[in-house]
């Protein structure tokens, strides 16, 4: 995957989320020189990655006259301190990218104008290692060329999907956004039931990373459907079967993660209130 940029890409936060993609997007063909980053105090391994590749690092906002790609990545509770210093950027009519999460097309629309290309998008952590997703919905104003550009960007640190509809970004934010987690506790829940059952802590939890790291890759590799694999492990009243006469039970894991789901996007609703 080739990344073509015709302007200058602004890289606006350069944490974890931002430094992900900007080695990805440097692996990918983004020469450096069409590169600014703007952040005052990036991680010292992201500021090294700067001055190796000599990347211009908080440059005069004003000096940045071609811009084609506003990637906002800093953290929702900064964002009304950031967005003003770099506003005059929509002299140039960038795409303007956000990938922080509860802040809606509307909020950016405020500072780079009503008629601004805008692209909401929630990603996840393990982006940090190139194997996120990313889920974005775009406004009326975003061409078909600034979408494909917008895609290729974000591939830089994993699957990309679109939703047609802004508000189906809390139910994402919901399942991929805040789903690592649930998958870290899985693991914990694991290791810990596998210490009730006389495993000693350290091999339970080997065991448990382990599984749940080898079973996602399985996922992933295979291709094939999660109830297929699911099926294809569980022998007919076997281990596996009883396990997961507990765990597809009426009041079982179903029932308690359609609730989980539920208030992680009733809060991503009113964060983005």
């Amino acid at each position: 995957m080739s990344i073509s940029l015709s302007g200058t890409l602004v890289l606006v936060g350069c944490g974890k989320m931002g430094g992900a993609m900007l080695e990805g997007w440097l692996k990918s063909g983004v020469r450096p020189e069409q590169v600014v980053a703007l952040d005052p105090s990036p991680p010292p391994e992201i500021l090294a990655l700067l001055q190796q590749h000599h990347i211009r690092h908080n440059p005069a906002v004003a000096t940045i006259k071609d811009a084609e790609v506003v990637l906002v990545a800093v953290k929702p509770q900064v964002m009304e301190d950031v967005l003003p210093g770099v506003a005059s950027l929509k002299t140039s009519r960038p795409l303007v990218v956000s990938v922080a999460a509860g802040k809606t097309i509307a909020s950016f629309a405020r500072h780079f104008g009503a008629d601004a290309a805008i692209i909401r998008t929630i990603p996840n952590t393990p982006a940090a290692v190139g194997r996120g997703i990313t889920a974005m919905a775009a406004n009326a104003h975003v061409s078909a060329a600034q979408i494909e550009l917008a895609r290729n960007l974000l591939s830089a640190i994993g699957e990309v999907v679109t939703v047609e509809d802004e508000s189906l970004i809390d139910a994402v934010t919901a399942v991929s956004g805040s789903g690592p987690a649930y998958v870290f506790y899985l693991t914990e829940c694991l290791a810990k039931a596998g210490v009730a059952m006389g495993l000693p802590v350290d091999i339970a939890m080997q065991l448990a990373r382990a599984t749940v790291a080898g079973s996602g890759e399985l996922m992933r590799v295979s291709g094939l459907p999660a109830e297929t694999l699911r099926q294809n492990v569980t022998s007919p009243k076997g281990t596996t079967y009883a396990a997961l006469q507990v765990l597809m039970a009426e009041d079982g894991l179903a029932p308690l993660m359609e609730k989980a789901i539920d208030a992680a996007t009733r809060r991503s609703r009113e964060l983005a209130s």
